[in-house]
């Protein structure tokens, strides 16, 4: 037994027995008598040491009291191992021979902390991510993990919402865009200004169309992506079925949401843009004008870029905490607050691997959409200006859902994992995450240093 704070050491009596606090050694008791016959000697007291003591007391030689000098007869202790070979080093009686491991011993003997440690214990893993603070590696892998491990509800997820984006996308420009009169007169060059209006006011109709069933698509995968990532961190299945029960709730909300931010973000670029067309109003076209318009557009799109960040967690907050509106976009900025070029260097890197995933994947078709449609390679990135086929427009569409397929999971991964990081940094959510995912005690507490 050591002697810490809140132990005793082994031979000490309590102090109320009448010794001073802090003396060490056994206590006598104050009622042993003297030999029979004598009186008691000058300055002693009557009642001596040890009155009431068996006369059957083992021989001198056979112990030794818990002070002073050694029993020369007595083996002396086995020296502490050399530095270096504590608890865990290759001594008699470590690891494989019957001892234990752990720390080299400190001064005194004592185990000390430190040398020959292997370090804390790894964090529990019940899931795709271990329950601590996550690194962006960690992150990254744990959106792939999700959809590895669960590619049969991820991938049919998000397969049918690209479906759903990419045909009414290439629907919109085979007839919309495509079958207008007013845009083939654009094209050859003959168009009047009623033409430019008419093909202005349609295609703002079929972008807007795209857009709509879009977001719509896009919601409700956020959604459902949403609740599979989170179980998926406990190392739970979940059917589509499950997903849409548990996520239908606050599909409402996540509109009203996205909603809100997007008039957040007009009215900053409405703010930046109205001085700059006030004073182009009042100059009649000057370039001071202009000047300040450019200005306020790049503000803006600062502003945006910052606010965007700001409330990129709002939508897991919604999801999984069963937040309202505002209340999800202030969860958000509570859990953004100190964190923000971290977070925001975790978005950028995630926004250019989809990408140059997708790209990767849609560039090919398209390339080979243009070879066999016969349309020239403008049309590959939308500079070409005239008629796209139906053959370039269909295999192009085939590699952009292949893309989107793909990439989707990814970015929804993403964000769910970078909202339980943060709440792990700031609210110790892993050791909440460790009990719901029944990880035993020990297990589920927080890594020291964590």
């Amino acid at each position: 037994m050591t002697d810490t704070p809140g132990w005793a050491s082994p031979g000490t009596a309590p102090s109320s027995e009448g010794r001073e606090p802090g003396a060490s050694g056994p206590a006598e008791p104050s009622d042993r008598p003297g030999p029979e016959g004598t009186a008691p000697q000058p300055g002693a007291n009557p009642q001596g040491p040890g009155a009431k003591w068996s006369k059957e007391q083992p021989p001198a030689g056979q112990w030794s009291a818990p002070t002073g000098a050694p029993d020369p007869n007595q083996a002396p202790p086995p020296p502490p191992p050399p530095p270096g070979q504590g608890w865990g080093g290759h001594q008699p009686g470590g690891p494989g021979q019957g001892g234990y491991g752990g720390p080299p011993p400190g001064p005194g003997g004592y185990p000390a902390w430190g040398g020959g440690w292997g370090g804390p214990p790894p964090a529990a893993k019940p899931g795709v991510i271990p329950l601590r603070p996550l690194g962006i590696g960690e992150i990254l892998d744990g959106a792939v993990s999700t959809m590895r491990t669960y590619w049969r509800t991820v991938l049919g997820i998000s397969l049918a919402v690209a479906l759903l984006v990419d045909t009414t996308l290439v629907a919109v420009q085979g007839f919309v865009m495509n079958g207008s009169t007013a845009q083939t007169s654009l094209d050859n060059g003959t168009a009047t200004p009623d033409d430019v209006l008419r093909a202005l006011r349609e295609t703002m109709i079929g972008t807007g169309i795209v857009a709509v069933i879009s977001t719509i698509a896009i919601i409700v995968a956020t959604a459902l992506l949403t609740t599979i990532t989170s179980r998926a961190v406990l190392g739970r299945p979940v059917s589509t079925g499950e997903a849409w029960r548990e996520a239908r709730p606050q599909i409402p909300r996540l509109f009203g949401l996205l909603l809100l931010l997007g008039l957040i973000f007009i009215g900053v670029f409405a703010a930046g843009m109205l001085p700059g067309f006030l004073v182009l109003l009042a100059d009649g076209g000057s370039g001071a004008g202009a000047a300040l318009l450019a200005i306020g557009v790049l503000a803006a799109f600062v502003v945006a870029g910052w606010l965007m960040i700001r409330f990129y967690l709002a939508t897991p907050a919604l999801m999984l905490e069963r937040q309202g509106v505002t209340k999800a976009l202030s969860r958000s900025t509570k859990l953004v607050r100190g964190s923000w070029w971290r977070v925001f260097g975790i978005v950028l890197l995630t926004g250019l691997i989809t990408n140059i995933v997708a790209s990767l994947v849609a560039i090919p078709f398209a390339i080979l959409g243009a070879a066999v449609s016969g349309d020239s390679l403008g049309d590959l990135f939308g500079t070409g200006g005239g008629h796209v086929g139906w053959t370039f427009l269909i295999i192009r569409g085939i590699g952009s859902l292949i893309g989107t397929t793909l990439t989707l999971p990814i970015s929804a991964g993403v964000t769910v994992l970078l909202y339980i990081d943060q709440r792990i940094r700031r609210e110790a959510l892993d050791i909440e995450l460790a009990r719901a995912a029944g990880v035993p005690g020990d297990a589920a507490r927080r890594v020291p240093g964590s």
